[in-house]
């Protein structure tokens, strides 16, 4: 099930003006340049960012995405028609061949449960044409990020266009290494109504990623870092052979 900031529509709807830096992605986009992609499966999609950089690009683009409020946001941007979307995740076939696959923003992080994860890399897979990559990043455990993830250095009131001025900020609830669970808390000064949105995220080390990939038959070309963030992220290269 996606989290409630995905799902709920009016958290959805707050997405992109709470992130509005998507600077991350510039990786993304030179790798498909790098690899000559041309059709693109984006996992995890969310408000299609990505998806619609893609599309504008001339590129073949397909986001998956389990949460129908962030599709909807998604579905009604500008240029949302060009983007093939699909309501529902990738613990199944997916009816499509692809040149690249990709899971920005931690998605994969966000694939908790082991058997969804192992069912994830295996059906993405077999999406791949021969000699297709995987990309996705997961945050280095050693640097334990989840310590920076507190209300004093989160918090912050956000105008927000057709909702007013939403407060926000994220607290940790549990540490349960390699599970980190955190809850963000939205308040909206229009009507005084209170949302809160409860995430689990995996910590996977370096050595069980690499692992679990050619558990599922891929060829590990690469680990980069993250050039926005250097030194906190693996970025993975995969490829099927």
């Amino acid at each position: 099930m996606a989290d409630e900031c995905f799902a709920d529509p009016r958290l959805a709807a707050l997405y992109d003006p709470l992130d509005p830096d998507r600077s991350d992605l510039d990786a993304y986009l030179r790798m498909v340049r790098e690899f000559g992609a041309r059709r693109v499966l984006d996992i995890g999609c969310g408000t299609g960012v990505f998806a619609l950089l893609l599309a504008g690009r001339g590129i073949e683009v397909t986001g998956v995405e389990p949460a129908l409020a962030s599709l909807g946001v998604a579905r009604a941007k500008p240029g949302g028609e060009r983007v093939r979307w699909i309501h529902g995740d990738a613990t199944g076939p997916l009816p499509l061949r692809v040149d690249l696959a990709t899971m920005t923003a931690n998605v994969a992080q966000a694939i908790a449960d082991p058997r969804d994860w192992r069912l994830t890399l295996r059906h993405t897979r077999a999406a791949l044409s021969p000699g297709g990559r995987l990309v996705f990043e997961t945050r280095d455990p050693a640097r334990r990020a989840w310590e920076e993830w507190t209300r004093e250095r989160s918090w912050c009131v956000t105008e927000v266009a057709g909702a007013g001025s939403v407060e926000s900020w994220v607290e940790l609830v549990g540490v349960e290494l390699p599970l980190v669970t955190f809850r963000w808390t939205y308040v909206f000064a229009a009507d005084g109504q209170v949302l809160t949105s409860d995430s689990t995220l995996r910590f996977r080390e370096r050595e069980e990623v690499e692992e679990d990939l050619a558990a599922q038959g891929y060829a590990v070309d690469e680990v980069r870092d993250a050039p926005d963030r250097p030194g906190r992220e693996f970025v993975f290269v995969a490829r099927r052979p």
